[in-house]
């Protein structure tokens, strides 16, 4: 496709601002809350992660498309993205076990893609100003139409969006004879968890997002878990019911991303949306309990209450993000119950995280 063939496309936020680019050659307008991710690579699993969902994704990265896809290379089954705003969209690819170009990929999924935006004053106006809903089109001679589209999106705090990506259905993962037999609740669950709890000897039952107690600990599993996903934790009230039986039964139980929110209102500890989310590969956590720092995967819009927890007789904090010192993880000093608010599968440090699933690990074997 020739650059001076392509159609001109917008950004339009809530409060009326608007930036300008090109359409990548796939038409239409999609809502959804705009965010950015800092991460120069992983674009693929970026917008396969179910976390994602229902949000405009900006990448800071100035190039994108320019590898490729891999049907490997997935967090999920298809895009959860709303969109794409990027800076130098790549028509081609230059990497031998890439499968196919990133626009045929999008196509496929029927993405709506707009690149030559000015990322830089985008990301830094979103810095400024907060998330907040946008819309991006191809149609831009109608921007008040736009406008009153744009004002019916919901907003993200109060939305429940498990239920949109959970599976209907239970299903397994690993080996049926595997050592350790673990109940996951999907709320949004990314495969490579699946594979980290798997390589560490577990037979994973996957269950959907409403699932109760009854229906997890019917299958006898060693330990429990529960997923990362996107929306806000607060309306999830089966899985926080879940987590309270869960630890009221002192089972094992590790929560990543939305389950560590989940297990901190289940314990009476608020969440609150965040002016502007983590989303990136190279977020600093400390480890409080070792002195130690590690490079995390993050993305999350919402994040637990850290006065709250500190005041919380049965509650550790055991993590802190350095650049802003929220709470990166917690657990409970009574009971078998650990989370982090990061991603440890996503290992960009490039193992820096992967000792969490181990220790879980431990705690069911302690528990055995």
């Amino acid at each position: 496709m020739k650059y001076t063939t392509r159609k001109k496309a917008l950004v339009l936020l809530a409060d009326g601002t608007i930036f300008y680019g090109k359409s990548i050659g796939i038409e239409g307008t999609v809502t959804g809350e705009i965010c950015f991710n800092t991460g120069m690579t992983g674009y693929q699993e970026v917008f396969t992660d179910p976390s994602y969902f229902g949000q405009l994704m900006v990448t800071t990265n100035a190039h994108i498309g320019n590898y490729g896809v891999n049907a490997e290379e997935v967090e999920s089954e298809g895009i959860k993205i709303s969109g794409l705003i990027c800076r130098n969209f790549s028509f081609t690819h230059s990497r031998v076990d890439s499968d196919s170009n990133l626009k045929d990929w999008f196509e496929k999924h029927n993405l709506v893609a707009i690149s030559d935006v000015d990322t830089r004053a985008l990301v830094s106006y979103i810095r400024d100003n907060g998330a907040m809903n946008a819309i991006i089109s191809t149609d831009t001679e109608n921007v008040e139409a736009l406008k009153a589209q744009l004002s019916e999106v919901a907003d993200m705090k109060g939305l429940e969006l498990a239920s949109k990506v959970s599976t209907k259905e239970p299903y397994y993962v690993g080996e049926e004879n595997a050592t350790y037999k673990i109940a996951a609740l999907d709320i949004g669950i990314k495969k490579n968890i699946l594979r980290n709890l798997a390589k560490r000897d577990a037979y994973i039952k996957v269950f959907p997002y409403n699932s109760k107690f009854e229906e997890l600990s019917a299958w006898n599993p060693d330990g429990y878990f529960i997923s990362n996903g996107p929306g806000d934790p607060e309306p999830l009230k089966d899985a926080q019911n879940l987590a309270k039986e869960i630890i009221a039964k002192d089972l094992p139980l590790f929560g990543i991303c939305l389950g560590h929110q989940v297990i901190a209102l289940a314990n009476g500890i608020s969440t609150y949306k965040m002016h502007n989310g983590h989303r990136g590969i190279n977020h600093p956590v400390k480890n409080l309990l070792t002195g130690k720092g590690e490079i995390t995967s993050q993305n999350h819009g919402f994040a637990i209450n850290r006065e709250e927890t500190e005041q919380h007789p049965d509650v550790e904090i055991t993590h802190v993000h350095l650049n802003d010192h929220t709470v990166a993880g917690i657990k409970m000093k009574s009971k078998n119950v650990f989370s982090v608010q990061y991603h440890p599968e996503a290992s960009p440090g490039p193992h820096d995280s992967e000792y969490l699933f181990d220790q879980f690990i431990e705690n069911i074997k302690k528990a055995k």
